[in-house]
């Protein structure tokens, strides 16, 4: 059984701090505070309050559920990171695409960024869905 309890998000994306947060406990599966600090990459200097005050957001925003752990607590995510991403590009092809997703796809394709494997990775899933 699935410990997410949410299939449906806000429309408004997380913050790029907020994501950072949740993108580093999706990973763990769940996690504390200062576990969420050992994760942080050693150049990003945040501070055990400043990761505190993060991660309660994201519980009262409803993406995190804190278990109680004899004085602390350990946070388990309560949307699935691929839950959000679907909300995430759902959010970006309406306001930023103007509701094409064909555009959104035009643009990625067109970027210098993406590898050979990349773009065959994109054509081999075009192909399983008969495009």
């Amino acid at each position: 059984m699935s410990t997410y309890k949410k299939t449906i998000l806000p429309e408004k994306p997380l913050t790029e701090v907020e994501l950072e947060m949740m993108n580093i406990i999706w990973r763990l599966g769940k996690g504390t505070v200062n576990q969420i600090l050992e994760e942080l990459p050693a150049e990003r200097k945040l501070a055990y309050t400043s990761v505190s005050t993060i991660v309660r957001i994201l519980e009262q925003k409803g993406y995190l559920k804190p278990i109680k752990d004899g004085r602390g607590h350990i946070y388990q995510p309560l949307v699935a990171k691929e839950i959000y991403e679907e909300a995430s590009i759902k959010h970006l092809v309406n306001h930023v695409f103007d509701g094409t997703p064909s555009s959104l796809v035009k643009r990625l394709i067109g970027t210098k960024e993406l590898s050979e494997p990349e773009l065959r990775e994109i054509k081999r899933l075009l192909d399983e869905k008969g495009i």
